[in-house]
């Protein structure tokens, strides 16, 4: 399944008149993609559609315009879309009682040993192992939300293409041992995917996608410290103060966001440029 580009995200003032009838499809989409797995756990198979929804519904929240940060968002999101020959699930465990969920959690360790799809009776069956994202697994914690993949080999996907071969998703855990079978209709969703990437819920009108970039970010050839980047307008100015405000306002948010992550990764930052300067233009790195 291809991943999502820029060119299918809708920006956000378009989105929003869109938006009420976009999320119907999507959440009828979903109510076919989702199963529960016991009482506690439930798994959402997500595509590029369910995928695309939180892209739009992010860039939305956060108010989100500028093309590299909604390219950013992208990125982290397209973890999410199955590649070739497999499945992407997102995995909750599902606690009502508030006092008792660090407890109930706890007792969940380990669970990213112990996720399967099953395809096929008792000893005949192959099990397929879910592969949890290792970025959210902690030796001591567990968070309620986990992103995982079932990679398929060519045996276990003309199983699931076989409706006469029964599939279930089982977890044999020592405080969770359940299994459930794929509904009907969620396994059909499943088997299109693997054959074609779903027709999208959302199409972006003309004028409606995300405007072209008027401010990039860079690496220059020559840092100057540690994680240098360089922040500038696209177009030719003659300096900082032609910029119109619109774009100004621009620059500063993406200044901004860059010098937050040379922090984030560094602890410190320095921020500079010669205003009198032809173009627009800054750097932001972490001193040596």
């Amino acid at each position: 399944m291809k991943p999502l580009v820029l060119g299918e995200i809708v920006d956000i003032d378009a989105y929003e008149p869109l938006r009420d009838a976009y999320r119907a499809r999507v959440v009828a989409a979903k109510r076919v993609r989702r199963m529960a797995v016991g009482d506690r756990v439930m798994l959402l198979f997500e595509n590029r559609e369910t995928v695309r929804f939180q892209v739009q519904e992010m860039l939305r929240v956060e108010r989100i315009r500028a093309p590299e940060r909604a390219q950013h968002e992208l990125d982290v999101y397209n973890e999410l879309v199955p590649r070739d020959g497999e499945l992407s699930a997102t995995l909750m465990i599902e606690i009502t009682e508030p006092g008792a969920i660090r407890a109930e959690l706890d007792r969940m360790l380990g669970i990213d040993a112990c996720v399967f799809l099953v395809l096929g009776d008792a000893a005949n069956a192959v099990r397929v192992r879910a592969r949890f994202d290792r970025s959210q697994l902690e030796e001591d914690r567990i968070s309620a939300v986990h992103y995982l993949r079932f990679p398929l080999s060519p045996e276990a996907t003309v199983r699931l293409r076989d409706p006469a071969i029964a599939a279930q998703i089982a977890i044999d855990h020592d405080h969770y041992r359940v299994a459930a079978a794929l509904p009907h209709a969620l396994r059909a969703s499943l088997v299109a995917d693997l054959d074609a990437d779903p027709a999208p819920l959302l199409v972006p009108t003309p004028g409606a996608a995300v405007t072209q970039a008027r401010v990039r970010v860079s690496k220059p050839d020559q840092p100057l410290g540690r994680g240098h980047v360089v922040v500038e307008a696209v177009a030719e100015h003659a300096s900082w103060f032609d910029v119109d405000p619109a774009l100004e306002a621009e620059v500063l948010a993406e200044l901004k966001r860059c010098a937050r992550e040379v922090i984030a990764a560094y602890g410190n930052c320095r921020v500079f440029s010669d205003l009198h300067t032809p173009g627009v233009r800054w750097n932001v790195f972490a001193p040596e």
